[in-house]
């Protein structure tokens, strides 16, 4: 998924110099005086050093997740925090591994995990169905004494997700929120106003979908995409505590107010609001049917925002698309002024490092994790950022899209992440399964909720 970067240290190995060979009398003393052995002091002055050995080379393998056109400047920014790293550590060289998210998260790491051989350095979401999981497993290593001797363990905004009795096992690159993206030009032909509440959202569909134009873009064939909009519907429904509250137990998927969420899902469904065919449409689709005017809003991350500004990508709607977080749902609960912001995706490392290894790690942790490399991700690719950045730092964003973001973050409520970090991948796997059945009328929000409680019940139990 989902499809969301201070201190210099550098780690340098020393090299031992010896000091060698005997210095002998000039040619007057030579036949002066009998030869005798030379003094320390013009031993050392005398002395010729063995020449500088050259380090000796080794890699280490980086897995990312920066593939594609629309991921291009976060890989612009990885392939200088690369290059820096392998100049400061001698004989390093880095090994980029580019997989797609999915695959990685899913398929490729866990199994890695498995095995107990993950890259050296690798993409990781955080949460009890990732991270902490693997942590608990001793597959990680702990970053606590690395981020605390370069000065930044107090600067991140939320480490939580990779947080795990106390210890620290993977740094988040950025943060992200996700809400609604609007083509201005199709509002403006129809005289629709920008959204400020559910029932606006509603009326806007309705007036796209009857002049002939698909209400919101949609690529459901991989399951994480549609599952974002239904995080938001539960955030907004059940309550931005419900993240927390399945996994604890304290709520159900059951819960009428959860049921709710789903339901209102299906009732878009079948009012004709998400794509058609969207179960064989990928991410990608959903993004070109909202670029070439198909569909008039895309629910996405705020990751996608620096696509709209980039006229190669977007053409003929370069900074013509607007932004707003979902509305408040009538009766809605908890405060539905909260936002979901995650802070989840970032860089974990191997827990089986040797010295040089663990050299060429704290190396790349300090040049990618510091305020000129959060605030370059968070203006060239709107990734906001996940360190603490200075009045300064901000006062230099100037894309519209990235300003509603971060206002919208100081006047919301709260925060609430996205369950897939919270809820174990054994659940999540499950949702997965749960929504596409939803959106191809195999299910109903009522057994939806079931089948998850089910599995949530049995991964409960197994705790216990």
């Amino acid at each position: 998924m989902k499809k969301s970067l201070t201190l210099l240290v550098a780690s340098v190995m020393v090299l031992s110099t010896a000091l060698a060979g005997c210095g002998k009398s000039d040619k007057a003393s030579e036949s002066k005086a009998p030869s005798t052995a030379p003094t320390a002091t013009t031993a050392a002055a005398t002395a010729t050093p063995e020449p500088t050995k050259e380090a000796k080379p080794f890699s280490i393998t980086l897995r990312h997740i920066q593939v594609g056109e629309s991921t291009k400047f976060r890989k612009a920014i990885l392939d200088d925090v690369v290059k820096k790293t392998e100049a400061e550590v001698p004989g390093l060289k880095i090994e980029l591994d580019g997989i797609e998210d999915n695959v990685n998260r899913f398929t490729k790491l866990p199994a890695e995990m498995a095995a107990g051989n993950p890259p050296q350095i690798f993409d990781m979401f955080g949460g009890s169905g990732d991270a902490l999981k693997y942590a608990k497993a001793g597959r990680l290593l702990d970053l606590t004494p690395i981020v605390e001797e370069l000065g930044i363990k107090d600067k991140f905004v939320n480490l939580t997700q990779f947080t795990l009795d106390g210890k620290i096992y993977g740094l988040p690159v950025g943060g992200s929120s996700e809400g609604f993206y609007y083509n201005k030009p199709l509002f403006e032909k129809y005289n629709i106003a920008e959204p400020k509440s559910w029932d606006d959202l509603e009326k806007a569909a309705d007036t796209l979908k009857k002049n002939g134009v698909t209400p919101f873009a949609m690529g459901s064939k991989a399951a994480w995409v549609p599952i974002m909009l239904v995080n938001t519907l539960l955030g907004r429904y059940a309550g931005p505590d419900i993240v927390n509250e399945i996994p604890a137990g304290t709520k159900k998927w059951t819960d009428p107010t959860v049921v709710a969420a789903f339901a209102k899902y299906q009732e878009w469904e079948k009012k004709g609001y998400f794509s058609k065919g969207e179960l064989g449409k990928e991410y990608a689709d959903q993004l070109n049917d909202f670029l070439t005017g198909k569909a008039g809003m895309l629910f996405d991350g705020t990751w996608r925002s620096s696509v709209f500004k980039d006229a190669a990508q977007a053409k003929d709607l370069t900074g013509k698309v607007g932004y707003f977080a979902a509305p408040a749902v009538p009766g809605g609960v908890g405060d539905q002024t909260a936002v979901n912001g995650n802070y989840s995706n970032g860089y974990g490392f191997s827990a089986n490092l040797n010295d040089n290894e663990k050299a060429a790690v704290k190396a790349f942790i300090k040049n990618l994790y510091n305020e000129d490399l959060q605030l370059r991700g968070l203006l060239e690719d709107n990734v906001l950022p996940a360190m603490k950045l200075s009045d300064d730092a901000i006062g230099k964003v100037t894309d519209p899209i990235v300003k509603i973001v971060l206002q919208g973050f100081n006047t919301a409520g709260g925060l609430f992440s996205h369950y897939d970090s919270t809820v174990g991948s054994v659940i999540y796997s499950e949702s997965e399964k749960q929504i596409q059945k939803l959106i191809a009328g195999d299910t109903t929000p009522e057994k939806m909720g079931e089948a998850l409680q089910k599995v949530t019940d049995a991964e409960l139990a197994k705790a216990k």
